[in-house]
């Protein structure tokens, strides 16, 4: 379709999403970005609002025709998820995207693409640049911090939209309605480290573990991959239980909200159990192969000597302590949807795990579409916080969103997909935080869907977006704005 870049940002939607590729855009950094919006709005003189909490509220008048047909909200947020390869020099705080085509798919190089959710904000602008694409009044918001804590939604002010109809644009499936999505919230169990003096017949090594794929905490929790921060967790447990080992740092994972590729511990051992210790890693290199041989075959144990960090060591109840924690903070599925084949309705994701001079922090996201559930994973994390004697941070709550049979807006998705493809779109629920739950919270009478195109690999370096089902999407998107008339 597209055989080079210059090509492909032809198109209004990739022009636009190549931009703000060019711009910063990771969950907290968003300034730029928001800025970026209001400027874009102003220069076309379009009503424009910037929140405290930096969303950007855009409004574009009916086309002629349009006057009476009902206003429409379209949504996404402008924040993305900044992960690289390792040893990748990509600053995520200045550098700009390396945008690639490999056949009809788009890459960045060696970071997250940030179509999640980039393509929203790409498709928002070229809509609203657009002369020519007959719609209803629009009432677009971008908002900020989604991919960590939903703040910028939650902080939305719902006196500033008149529509009663929402299209939520953050799905990543093409030919897929999404009805329906996960509530969710994140807990930190902070271990205070208590430190004691090195032993002097000790020499110090770095256990990694690598290779993972990883992805999206909500979408891929259910393929069973390797969580690095589990893994590394019973690999300690072993070597502390055998062996006279010693740790410093324990670090593993970047976000929440994805499962964690990579974790690593600086220990300190008895040289006289080096090759032993060597032997053993080689075994458990075999035993996680084995075990992820179908989800996660590339799964492996580095194990290198090291210069040593410091002259202090965790005491042996914080080593147990931590050693605990990652055995037993929950992962995974916790249970599934029994009224909707193949959905998770609850799981949680131990995505971080981090080191400091004065604690130990292990960052939980728990999702689940049933609040009493939601609820109920929280006070299992409390009860284990005051068992090991750590406190527990709670924050980021958001809500789900219930599936509404009676939807209008969704019956004009089915009925218009059915019109250009001649086929039946495919209805869905999703076990991840979309921020329909939030509107729909706060705009009595919302009627909200979600569409997207195909992406690959979400939150990881090798996230893509297939370019035909970018075009796709917004071609079907046109094709509805032009129906909202029959609403």
């Amino acid at each position: 379709m597209y055989s080079n870049l210059e090509e492909l940002t032809s198109h209004p939607v990739f022009h636009y999403f190549a931009e703000i590729s060019n711009i910063p855009r990771g969950s907290g950094n968003e300034k730029e970005i928001s800025d970026f919006l209001v400027r874009f709005a102003r220069d076309r003189n379009l009503e424009v609002v910037q929140d405290k909490a930096l969303n950007v509220i855009i409004k574009k008048p009916a086309t002629i025709g349009y006057e009476s047909a009902p206003i429409v909200i379209i949504q996404g947020h402008m924040d993305m998820v900044c992960e690289k390869n390792k040893g990748t020099l990509h600053d995520f705080e200045k550098d700009p995207l390396q945008l690639r085509i490999v056949g009809d798919m788009l890459y960045a190089t060696d970071t997250t693409l940030g179509a999640d959710n980039g393509i929203a904000v790409a498709y928002a602008l070229a809509l609203l640049d657009a002369n020519d694409i007959p719609h209803p009044s629009l009432e677009v918001v971008i908002t900020t911090e989604e991919e960590t804590t939903m703040n910028g939604a939650l902080a939305v002010d719902s006196s500033h939209f008149d529509g009663k109809i929402l299209i939520n644009i953050d799905s990543e499936e093409d030919g897929k309605l999404l009805v329906s999505s996960a509530g969710g919230i994140r807990v930190r169990q902070i271990l205070p480290i208590s430190w004691e003096p090195a032993s002097n017949d000790t020499v110090p090594y770095t256990i990694r573990i690598k290779g993972l794929k990883g992805g999206h905490s909500g979408i891929s929790i259910n393929k069973e991959r390797g969580n690095s921060n589990k893994l590394l967790g019973r690999l300690l447990h072993e070597l502390t239980t055998n062996f006279t080992c010693f740790i410093q740092q324990i670090n593993g994972g970047l976000k929440g909200n994805a499962i964690p590729r990579e974790a690593e511990a600086s220990i300190l051992i008895h040289f006289d159990d080096v090759q032993k210790i060597t032997d053993k890693i080689q075994q458990w290199d075999e035993t996680f192969k084995n075990e992820l041989q179908s989800s996660d075959p590339k799964v492996s144990i580095g194990f290198e000597k090291s210069e040593s960090i410091s002259t202090n060591v965790f005491s042996k109840e914080t080593m147990r302590k931590a050693i605990t924690s990652l055995l037993l903070i929950p992962n995974g599925v916790q249970g599934m949807n029994m009224g909707i084949e193949g959905l998770v309705e609850s799981s949680i994701n131990l995505g971080v795990v981090t080191t400091t001079d004065t604690e130990m922090k292990f960052e939980s996201e728990i999702r689940s579409s049933v609040k009493s559930m939601k609820y109920n994973m929280v006070t299992q994390a409390k009860a284990l916080a005051e068992m090991l004697g750590c406190k527990l941070l709670i924050d980021a709550d958001y809500p789900e969103w219930p599936y509404n049979p009676e939807s209008k807006l969704k019956k004009l998705f089915e009925q218009t997909y059915n019109e250009k493809y001649n086929d039946e779109i495919e209805i869905i629920a999703v076990h991840a935080g979309i921020e329909c739950g939030v509107f729909i919270d706060k705009i009595p009478g919302l009627d909200a869907v979600s569409i997207g195109p195909d992406m690959f690999s979400v939150h990881t370096p090798d996230e893509h977006l297939s370019i035909p089902s970018a075009v796709n999407n917004w071609e079907y998107l046109l094709y509805t704005l032009k129906r909202m008339k029959d609403l």
